[in-house]
């Protein structure tokens, strides 16, 4: 049997062009197999690596090319920032201290992110962590699916679309590449590639590679500092496409965070956007380079005297805090193995397992304690360190446990991951293939907050984790032996999912059919270690014995508090749904084509979640936020596909039940959330291509999203005798926060022969920072310039160049990363019991880095 087999292949001798519509790229090495492929050939179709598209969804690739474009080391998630529906945010420019992201108003805890088909989103709450993301040279390419998922893209978060991108093949000849870049803010980054060609009886092939950052913050102190360590090693089995791959990734983190202004108590007009000229009071009063507190004044320690610390926790002048304590580590790491065989002329089977490592924390790590606390003593009855005075323990080495001392408090994350993606692949005839795809995914998701030493002379922690075990250092122990913590939990997420695909191709090929059932399975066993407020999620880690309340249903009271609370618990929590996924495209003529696609998602709860919980009057442990998230999409499309033009527009209109909104909490390193019902969404995009001569490109795309509340938010319940209030925040109705109504894109690429240069631009529109939309952030837009010189064509050195990267070339002023609420409103605040304001990033000045490739 001769069966059919297709590639898209996107080679790009202008600018790397981004793809207006997908290609067959794919996450998975079972997905990889069942895309469509269009094989590059005389008269095809195409502008400049721009390939015409079959694939019947919205889909958005871009290639190596196109990501060496946009600067060295730059995280793929801001490379991917011109997609139709995507807006990411870096907290800096160069990327290494993450940022935020926003696909048709769905944030990044419902998009779901793939690296050579693994998920990367946090097991835990789902979060994208975009600075612990692969070196841009080793990214052969990366797609956006802005509606729906692959059959086996392994998530039980997804709501929102997909993120996927894959690492480059070994090659068959020896070379590599060295990389030298300096930049704005002390920006130095080196990388440094080499490929062994292939070697051995069997033709093995392999590359290995390695790289470090470093740079100051933009605004206050600190620095952020980043090695990564990559390798592959690749095998052919035979000669039929059938492979054996297997690939390491190892990435350290160590960086300080930067300070997002309070956008409440303002001085700025309330009924006008927030903008550069209309700003909030703490941005009037301290400028945009308002940042965490860098003085710090040492304590005094006397035996005998209570002694405090007067350094900034929350409250310091400017309203920040001590930046020492502000910081983000991270070890992050896995093993990636990928595998393709033919059973016969028309089954293959495809086997892809993994295992992950994170070792991360994060927000405001520090805290002051007594030295007499309660958590400090425990169950001791003496205390040997004590002698100058008081019970407890001695923090700071002056005789007497009296003081109030600073220590070092991280929110520890350790996570080991084990996944498993296959699929079994039947081409029935020509035209038709049947997929059975198998997908299983498990987190061990441990939490806690191992307490360390802090400098005291100079406010410095002693370690990056605090006292955890392997990575940690001097460990805080409290006067009955136990650790000082104020988290430990423990939590399995386990996902197996089942998936059926058909693909067909019908009419001469004029109509292609995909249609997938998925089955998910996902179960999230919890165990809390720590007493937990009923009614709450707040916790008090403590080896102080409790006293059962009477008629408490097991509820219990500690020492010195009347607060009802729940003993360590654990218990297990578990979903499961079938879903459809079915789309279709049909070609009218050579240039012409219409697609359209249904999907239904699911979305488990994240962790904090399931751990807010409350004692049922039987008795039991419930959870307040129970229901899983849903969603159902429907998008229809049309494209146009000429010799020197692109086009393409879609509609789109998703129905989002029992939403939740998360916005990031830095101090607490966690995403604080809100039920708020239903939400629907619609919206267009439209995007274009256009090669007017052989060395000009032009690139562009328009995106408009109405995503309203469908339901009031319910903020309180009044009791007053037999009756119960219900106090409502009236925000049906209102734009869902954070999510822009309009925003455009554009490129425009010139080769001038040995130089070749582009500038592209972001406009992202007003977005909204609470519920009650009586907060509004201004648009605003952002140019940036990329230069590139051949010193191949200047100089006669082969495989170089030297690249200049310019980012927000107009030194735009802006806010970027929002933290929502639901009102800044002060007299709604009050009466709905919300204690917190919005708050938002300052957007990252005018940047220059230039890079140097050389390549052998």
């Amino acid at each position: 049997m001769n069966t059919r087999k297709f590639a898209f292949v996107a080679t790009t001798a202008l600018v790397g062009s981004m793809m207006l519509a997908g290609a067959a790229y794919a996450q998975s090495t079972g997905t990889a197999e069942v895309e469509e492929v269009v094989v590059t050939a005389a008269g095809q179709k195409k502008i400049e690596g721009v390939i015409a598209e079959t694939a019947p969804k919205a889909r958005t690739t871009i290639n190596q090319e196109y990501i060496d474009r946009q600067g060295s080391g730059q995280t793929i998630l801001q490379t991917l920032n011109l997609t139709p529906g995507l807006n990411f945010v870096n907290n800096d420019p160069y990327g290494a201290s993450g940022g935020n992201i926003r696909l048709r108003g769905f944030d990044g805890n419902r998009i779901s992110l793939t690296f050579d088909g693994i998920p990367l989103n946090d097991t835990g709450n789902y979060a994208i962590y975009s600075n612990q993301q692969l070196d841009s040279e080793l990214i052969s390419q990366a797609n956006v699916i802005t509606g729906a998922t692959d059959v086996d893209t392994p998530t039980i978060s997804a709501t929102g679309g997909v993120i996927n991108y894959t690492v480059r093949k070994p090659r068959d000849e020896f070379g590599g590449m060295a990389t030298f870049s300096a930049g704005t803010f002390n920006f130095k980054r080196v990388f440094g590639l080499v490929e062994t060609g292939e070697f051995g009886p069997w033709g093995t092939k392999a590359w290995f590679s390695a790289s470090y950052q470093n740079y100051d913050k933009f605004k206050g102190r600190g620095d952020l500092e980043r090695k990564q360590f990559n390798a592959r090693i690749w095998q052919d089995i035979g000669d039929n496409g059938d492979f054996v791959s297997l690939a390491l990734h190892w990435n350290e983190n160590r960086n300080y965070a930067y300070y997002s202004p309070n956008l409440g108590n303002s001085n700025y007009d309330p009924t006008k956007p927030i903008s550069a000229t209309n700003t909030p009071r703490q941005i009037d009063q301290f400028g945009w380079d308002v940042d965490f507190d860098g003085n710090w004044v040492a304590p005094t320690a006397q035996r005998g005297v209570a002694d405090g610390d007067t350094n900034p926790n929350s409250g310091a002048t400017s309203n920040t805090g001590w930046w020492g304590g502000r910081i983000n580590p991270s070890n992050t790491g896995n093993v990636r193995i990928q595998s393709r065989y033919s059973l016969t002329d028309n089954l293959r089977f495809t086997f892809d397992p993994s295992f992950q490592y994170v070792m991360a924390n994060g927000g405001s790590q520090m805290q002051v304690i007594n030295e007499f606390d309660p958590k400090l003593i425990g169950k001791a009855t003496t205390f040997p360190t004590c002698g100058g005075g008081g019970t407890g323990v001695d923090l700071n080495n002056d005789g007497d446990c009296l003081d109030r001392v600073r220590y070092f408090s991280p929110s520890n994350t350790n996570t080991r991951r084990y996944g498993l993606n296959t699929s079994l692949i039947w081409d029935i005839n020509d035209d038709s293939t049947l997929r059975l795809a198998y997908t299983y995914d498990k987190g061990r998701h441990r939490q806690t907050s191992e307490g360390g030493f802090v400098n005291q002379q100079t406010g410095q922690f002693e370690d990056w984790f605090g006292g955890k075990e392997t990575w940690g250092g001097r460990r805080l122990t409290t006067a009955d032996g136990a650790l000082l913590r104020f988290r430990d939990r423990f939590s399995i997420a386990e996902l197996s999912q089942l998936a059926l695909e058909y693909r067909g191709r019908f009419f001469d090929d004029q109509l292609r059919v995909v249609a997938g059932l998925q089955y998910k399975e996902f179960s999230r066993e919890l165990n809390q270690y720590c007493y937990t407020q009923n009614n709450s999620s707040t916790v008090n880690c403590t080896t102080q014995t409790a006293t059962p309340i009477v008629g408490g249903l097991g509820n219990v009271t500690l020492p010195g508090s009347a607060t009802s609370y729940i003993p360590p618990f654990s218990y297990t929590a578990k979903i499961n749904d079938v879903l459809p996924n079915v789309s279709a495209s049909w070609q009218f003529d050579g240039a012409s084509s219409m697609y359209a696609s249904y999907s239904e998602q699911i979305s488990a709860l994240r962790t904090d979640s399931y751990y807010y919980v409350y004692r049922a009057t039987d008795g039991s442990i419930q959870s307040l936020n129970a229901k899983p998230e849903s969603s159902k999409t429907v998008e229809v499309g049309y494209r146009y596909q000429a010799s020197t033009v692109l086009a393409q527009a879609n509609v789109f209109y998703t129905n989002y039940e029992n939403r939740v909104v998360s916005s990031y909490d830095p101090d607490q390193d966690t995403y604080i959330e809100r039920n708020v019902g239903s939400v629907k969404t619609k919206g267009v995009e439209g995007s274009v291509g256009w090669r007017p001569t052989e060395r000009l490109s032009l690139l562009g795309s328009v995106t408009y999203t109405a995503a309203e509340y469908q339901d009031n938010l319910l903020m309180r319940r009044i009791v007053s005798g037999p009756t119960t209030t219900l106090v409502y925040a009236p925000i049906k109705g209102k734009q869902l926060v954070e999510t822009p109504e309009w925003m455009a894109t554009g490129r425009i690429a010139y080769d001038f022969g040995p130089v070749q240069a582009g500038l592209q631009a972001k406009y992202v529109g007003e977005r909204f920072a609470t519920d009650m939309n009586d907060m509004k952030i201004d648009s605003y837009t952002l140019f940036d310039l990329d230069v590139r010189m051949s010193l191949e064509k200047l100089a006669n050195v082969e495989n170089a160049f030297l690249q200049l990267n310019v980012w927000n070339l107009t030194d735009e002023r802006y806010l970027g990363n929002l933290g929502t609420q639901v009102t800044a409103n002060s007299n709604d605040k009050t009466a709905w019991n919300v204690t917190s304001q919005p708050f938002a990033s300052v957007g990252a000045p005018r940047t220059f880095m230039l890079t140097l490739r050389l390549g052998f």
